[in-house]
């Protein structure tokens, strides 16, 4: 549960501090490596703002999108608002997680002082697929804009050629994106998106037009839940898929 810091009573860039003394997994550029890249760039922003992230993410982001449900922890009064975490057991029956950091969390009675950029924040349907809108949009939603949009293009191309998949998933800057149709079930041509660690899924298709967000709370997951919602959608669409891939020069 390495990933999981909301119950550290210590900012985040002390912890990253200390990550900074540990070997790399591989050299920069000879692996694909999914690790505390995020959460080091929270940081990165926290040192360049000289805001908090919560703050700066509340600011910068959230508030300008009407984002109104999303933040790293909860006022003890909306207690009732936070959904339930289960556990796949091992019988196959879906059972309630444990309280602490592997179950229900630290995030209304948790110290409150570790903003990870990698991990934590808590919001609804509702905001995140705001969010995804605009990133679909090209940075825009409505009258604000939070990105340029060629930043959005760059940071939904695959950097990182076959180190990720050799199988036609690339990934960006944040997004594991889908360069062959086929390679991530119906995705079209230039979709992109990613998972949560507590079974919540989203996807972005530009081509479809389509923004895609499934929140569950299920840790561990043994379902197939996620393969089968996005299969789901996409096939009620009636529109034929891009099939070519992206040029490369």
């Amino acid at each position: 549960m390495g990933w999981f810091t909301a119950d550290k009573n210590e900012p985040i860039c002390e912890t990253m501090g200390r990550l900074a003394s540990l070997p790399f997994v591989a050299q920069p550029g000879d692996a694909w490596v999914y690790g505390y890249n995020t959460d080091i760039l929270g940081c990165v922003v926290e040192r360049a703002s000289g805001l908090p992230l919560d703050e700066f993410v509340r600011t910068r982001i959230t508030g300008p999108l009407g984002m109104t449900d999303t933040r790293f922890f909860l006022p003890a009064e909306q207690r009732d608002r936070l959904a339930a975490v289960y556990a796949s057991g091992n019988d196959g029956r879906i059972l309630r997680a444990p309280d602490g950091a592997k179950g229900q969390g630290a995030y209304v009675d948790g110290p409150k002082r570790s903003f990870a950029g990698g991990a934590g924040l808590l919001s609804t349907a509702r905001d995140y697929s705001r969010f995804l809108e605009m990133i679909r949009n090209g940075g825009a939603l409505g009258t604000v804009r939070i990105l340029a949009p060629r930043t959005v293009a760059f940071m939904t191309t695959n950097q990182v050629g076959s180190l990720h998949s050799a199988a036609g998933l690339g990934f960006g800057l944040g997004f594991e994106t889908t360069d062959r149709y086929g390679a991530n079930g119906m995705d079209s041509v230039g979709a992109f998106g990613w998972g949560g660690a507590y079974g919540t899924l989203y996807r972005v298709d530009p081509e479809a037009r389509l923004v895609i967000v499934l929140m569950i709370q299920l840790l561990p997951n043994t379902t197939d839940i996620r393969e089968k919602f996005p299969t789901l959608v996409y096939r009620a669409l009636v529109d034929a898929p891009k099939r070519t891939e992206p040029a490369r020069h």
